[in-house]
């Protein structure tokens, strides 16, 4: 078996290895042992690498939010105006709720880490925090959080749905929540302010 020297991937194997089996087994059944030969890499590999299990899983969860990022990245980054920021919201949802299994069960498992050890709420948080660059582009940030949401919420129940809803009902309930947005109430009363004699 290649030495640590003639196998530079092998940090990156161990990590991917790590997420492949929480996707597959649930976090509660992830072990050094398992990891390890997931990975192809002697078990002294992991105390190598890694301090403990939990420097892995924080890692390994670091590059999975690191990968949604990107997701949300490349679809709401284009948007030039607002609408083209609803049409995005709603191929985003779409988009993750018909894609990978994998990606789901790897959010679900770090929500519930997060939600028992909040050690790991700042993943979440700077996940977050980074999903809503682009939404705020275009909407306040109190509607940004809201269609953050919205986009999570929607994407599970499509994705666990028997029968999924359809595009319609997705771009109605973007509409609802961006209909209200602060920053459209406070255009208008401007422009009601101006006409007033």
């Amino acid at each position: 078996m290649a030495t640590g020297h003639t196998d530079p991937q092998r940090r990156e194997r161990i990590i991917d290895a790590t997420l492949d089996l929480i996707a597959e087994e649930g976090i509660a059944r992830v072990s050094h042992r398992k990891i390890a030969t997931r990975a192809g890499v002697p078990l002294g590999s992991m105390t190598y690498h890694f301090s403990g299990i939990d420097q892995l899983l924080r890692e390994a969860f670091g590059r999975f939010t690191d990968h949604i990022v990107a997701v949300f990245d490349e679809h709401l980054g284009a948007a030039a105006d607002r609408e083209q920021a609803r049409e995005a919201v709603a191929d985003l949802v779409h988009l993750l709720s018909e894609g990978s299994q994998r990606d789901l069960v790897l959010t679900q498992e770090l929500y519930t880490l997060a939600a028992r050890q909040p050690a790991y709420r700042e993943l979440t948080h700077e996940w977050m925090r980074r999903s809503r660059v682009h939404l705020e582009k275009h909407f306040d940030p109190d509607t940004a959080r809201q269609l953050d949401a919205l986009i999570e919420g929607l994407t599970l129940h499509r994705a666990l749905a028997r029968e999924p809803h359809g595009r319609a009902l997705t771009r109605e309930a973007i509409a609802r929540v961006t209909t209200t947005d602060r920053r459209t109430t406070t255009d208008r009363r401007t422009t009601t302010d101006r006409r007033a004699p």
